[in-house]
């Protein structure tokens, strides 16, 4: 998961009770996750839902509250339900999602996703059991399907992080060659690029790597 920044103007359709999947409310959602879900990170999701991160149950207040609603993919969303209401917040500066749960992509297109909790609160303890469910639950066909795709999405993000990792350590590197690598890095790093967190917690597990982008981490 990564910590978002959420714009501030609440959009119009929301201020008069219209509609929380109206256009204005999309687009303020994609800028501010900068089109990611934030549950799985996946960027640009054919399937684009508007989330209720504390399910509404007919409560327009909660229906219509812009702090309420997030940016999510067709497929979390609907393992989400209104299951799990007691979630760690991204948009919440106090939580720092991102440091609270230990994501490992997987070793090959098919293994599981390492979801570990840093954390023993139960937010922390929910949230990692959701995102478990996400990477790695096969409790429908259907989602064994998707599941297998995501993590193919991940595993191709991993070994694009795994190229510049063995540019930047090959002996025969040049400087420069080293630099842009580093570069490169950065750039999978930031929460712009899908799947930031575990290209990050793959560097927190590098000695060396983690001292050279620490600034960069969180």
């Amino acid at each position: 998961m990564f910590n978002v920044e959420r714009t501030k103007e609440v959009p119009a359709s929301l201020s008069a009770k219209r509609s929380y999947k109206d256009e204005d409310v999309v687009k303020a959602l994609e800028s501010s996750f900068h089109k990611k879900c934030y549950l799985c990170e996946t960027k640009e999701p054919q399937d684009i839902n508007i989330e209720h991160f504390v399910a509404h149950q007919n409560n327009d207040d909660l229906k219509y509250e812009w702090k309420n609603l997030y940016f999510s993919c067709g497929r979390c969303n609907n393992i989400k339900l209104d299951h799990f209401n007691n979630l760690l917040d991204c948009c919440d500066p106090k939580d720092n999602v991102f440091r609270a749960i230990k994501l490992l992509p997987p070793r090959t297109p098919n293994t599981e996703i390492v979801v570990e909790s840093q954390n023993d609160d139960d937010k922390t303890i929910q949230t990692a059991k959701l995102l478990n469910k996400i990477y790695n639950s096969d409790h429908t066909v259907n989602k064994a399907v998707t599941r297998s795709y995501l993590r193919k999405k991940i595993y191709t993000q991993y070994t694009l992080f795994q190229k510049w990792l063995i540019k930047y350590y090959a002996e025969d590197s040049l400087l420069a060659e080293r630099e842009n690598a580093l570069e490169r890095v950065k750039v999978l790093m930031s929460n712009e690029s899908q799947y930031s967190a575990f290209i990050k917690w793959c560097i927190l597990d590098d000695n060396n790597l983690s001292k050279e982008l620490e600034a960069w981490i969180d």
